[in-house]
């Protein structure tokens, strides 16, 4: 599961590389190490039908025969055919994540963190995201977030030849261009599924390894 990823690139970046007209952000730092449950950036389509940036809460709503207490949420979505995912594939709740990397564990002891990208100068990209709004407890036991929540995930795919030595198992969908993320917010569900699929073998790198947070920033 990627459950660590950073974004680097100031938001003035993001707003150009992604089209958004908007930007509810405010003052958006770089982000060597993005958690979950934390706040971070995605784009969103919002009603005028205008492209806005804005801050969500990372981790989806669980299905509810899996919470007990507080709902620690989904970060990583795999089965989009499943029927708790389905409602939220429709265009208006279908979002993208703004990143410059991401990170998988390598299963050693202990095990080691390792960051992916497009390059070493972390180009910006996307993951292929959902998002929704939801009225609960977040947080944790000792400081528990209670209200409504803007709240995404991200879909993940069969790994590539670069990331399954580290993680065999899933890596996220990544959308690399304009039109991959056109696709994403607005083509009919079959169509915009077609991006959940690994990237080439020869898209990503490996630009470092053994840190908690990716702090290379541009």
């Amino acid at each position: 599961m990627c459950n660590l990823y950073s974004m680097t690139k100031s938001q003035a970046a993001i707003r150009e590389w992604i089209r958004a007209m908007r930007d509810t952000t405010g003052n958006l730092p770089p982000m060597p190490g993005i958690f979950p449950d934390m706040m971070a950036p995605i784009v969103r389509t919002g009603g005028d039908g205008q492209r806005e940036l804005v801050m969500a809460r990372w981790g989806m709503p669980s299905p509810p025969k899996f919470v007990t207490g507080i709902d620690r949420g989904v970060t990583n979505i795999r089965n989009a055919s499943s029927p708790h995912w389905r409602g939220w594939l429709k265009p208006e709740n279908r979002c993208l994540v703004p990143a410059t990397s991401f990170c998988e564990y390598a299963g050693t002891t202990p095990k080691v963190p390792t960051w992916f990208a497009l390059g070493e100068d972390r180009p910006l990209f996307a993951f292929a995201g959902i998002w929704c709004r939801w009225h609960g407890t977040r947080g944790t036991k000792k400081n528990p977030a209670e209200g409504e929540h803007t709240l995404f995930g991200f879909l993940t795919t069969d790994a590539n030849a670069t990331v399954k030595p580290v993680h065999a198992k899933a890596m996220p969908a990544v959308l690399t261009t304009p039109a991959e993320m056109d696709q994403w917010l607005t083509a009919p569900v079959g169509e915009a599924l077609e991006l959940q699929r690994p990237l080439p073998d020869d898209a990503l790198r490996i630009v470092m390894r053994g840190e908690k947070e990716d702090a290379v920033a541009a």
